[in-house]
């Protein structure tokens, strides 16, 4: 499908060189990158006979010129490169789009999206899977990019995606078996521009879907419900009648399965997305022994509510994963506590007041970022004590200042990473050091 093209990867990351590594050899492929790459990174595109253009000026390099543009899901929709390639009308794809036209064939593909919740309930699925004997490979959003899995794959596999809605949105072909949207808020509009735009393009999780594919749907979530009344999938629910938490018991088909007092992980959310994740192991086959097993030992996702350490009666919990303020709501309702939390990072034009139902246990709130003015004036508005930290460093100093024996230390920003950091992890990881 793609031979004796000209193709131009915009994004020397690593979904870019992967992508470059699949293409060089029947194809005239270029990258681009906004800074100097790695001279391995380097040398490995020249070997491969990759041009390497360095530029700040992508939008430049956009023209007719090419027959086909892999695009970083970074990039955003409402950026001045992803307009002149839509005006162009350019074919442009992604490292995901792009590796699935090489996948063998008889393969369960199965992916999650949702807004949040979607690291966890990929994590449990793929974990319950692997105990239960399957042969099961994971990538996408969470880890590898899909064109370094492909000599992994083999016929029969199944193959567990984290889907986000920046990869989502250059998706064309792609298709799963099995999809699941855990839920839909308002977050990644700087992306997008509209809510609308954003919803819909989740929506993408289920191309090319017939009843013959399966769609596991939050049924507590309103935008869920409405944005996928039209799929042509068949439909499992949870949150609803049949699938449910109630009393700190797990429901399938209406019947009791699991004690969650037995599990390691608490929070609603953890149980909820247990239940979507056991939605999907339902499909291939599930062992209450093996799953009883699973959730006395399962730890959850780095960088998501992760508990730290105690440090003289105050335990510290890394939240960095925590994106948007719906993330934050979650963290805040699993601690019953006083709380001393940092909020804060890039201004995606996230709305803060969605916190203030949420903060009865907030002691302090100590601001970081470009939005730390904002995140201050919104503290000051509800009389909750506020400081202008700007930096982790600084936020870490002050809180050791204030804390008492039996409180709480959350790092649940809501909001993303990327204005002092390349990504979360990063950010969660000075947490953890400065702890």
């Amino acid at each position: 499908m793609y031979e004796l093209k000209r193709i131009l990867i915009l994004g020397a990351a690593r979904s870019g060189i992967a992508a470059a590594k699949i293409l060089a050899s029947n194809n005239d492929v270029t990258i681009s990158d906004l800074k100097e790459l790695k001279k391995e990174d380097q040398d490995l595109l020249e070997s491969l006979g990759v041009k390497v253009i360095i530029t700040d000026d992508q939008c430049s390099l956009i023209s007719n010129d090419y027959d086909l543009i892999v695009k970083n899901p970074a990039i955003m929709a409402t950026s001045d490169i992803t307009k002149k390639i839509e005006h162009l009308g350019i074919p442009c794809i992604n490292e995901m789009e792009l590796a699935y036209h090489y996948l063998p064939e008889y393969l369960t593909i199965i992916g999650v999206t949702g807004s949040n919740g979607k690291t966890t309930t990929v994590t449990m699925i793929y974990n319950l899977l692997k105990l239960h004997g399957y042969k099961v490979i994971l990538g996408g959003n969470i880890g590898t990019p899909l064109c370094d899995l492909l000599s992994d794959i083999s016929s029969n596999d199944i193959l567990l995606l984290e889907i986000s809605d920046h990869q989502l949105y250059d998706f064309h072909d792609f298709k799963t078996n099995i999809s699941v949207l855990t839920n839909l808020y308002h977050t990644h509009l700087d992306y997008h521009g509209t809510y609308e735009n954003y919803i819909n393009t989740k929506k993408k999780i289920f191309n090319n879907h017939t009843n013959k594919d399966i769609a596991i749907i939050n049924y507590s979530n309103s935008d869920s419900m409405n944005l996928t009344g039209d799929i042509s999938s068949t439909k499992i629910y949870f949150n609803n009648d049949l699938n449910y938490i109630k009393d700190n018991l797990l429901y399938l088909d209406s019947k009791k399965y699991l004690n969650l007092d037995n599990m390691l992980l608490k929070g609603l959310h953890n149980y909820e997305n247990l239940l979507a994740a056991l939605l999907v192991v339902k499909l291939f086959k599930l062992d209450k022994e093996k799953v009883e097993e699973f959730i006395k030992t399962f730890r959850g996702v780095e960088h998501r509510i992760e508990y730290v350490k105690t440090i003289d009666g105050v335990d510290y919990y890394n939240d960095s994963k925590s994106t948007n303020p719906t993330s934050t709501i979650t963290a805040l309702k699993t601690f019953n506590r006083p709380i001393h939390l940092i909020l804060g990072g890039l201004n995606r034009n996230q709305d803060f007041n969605e916190l203030k139902d949420y903060l009865g246990k907030v002691k302090m709130i100590y601001a970081i970022g470009e939005v730390t003015d904002i995140v201050v004036n919104f503290a000051k508005s509800l009389d909750i004590p506020a400081f202008k930290c700007y930096n982790m460093k600084s936020a870490m100093k002050k809180i050791k200042e204030n804390v008492e024996f039996g409180d709480i230390v959350l790092l649940s920003p809501g909001s993303s990473s990327q204005d002092q950091y390349k990504k979360f992890e990063d950010r969660g990881d000075e947490f953890k050091k400065l702890i």
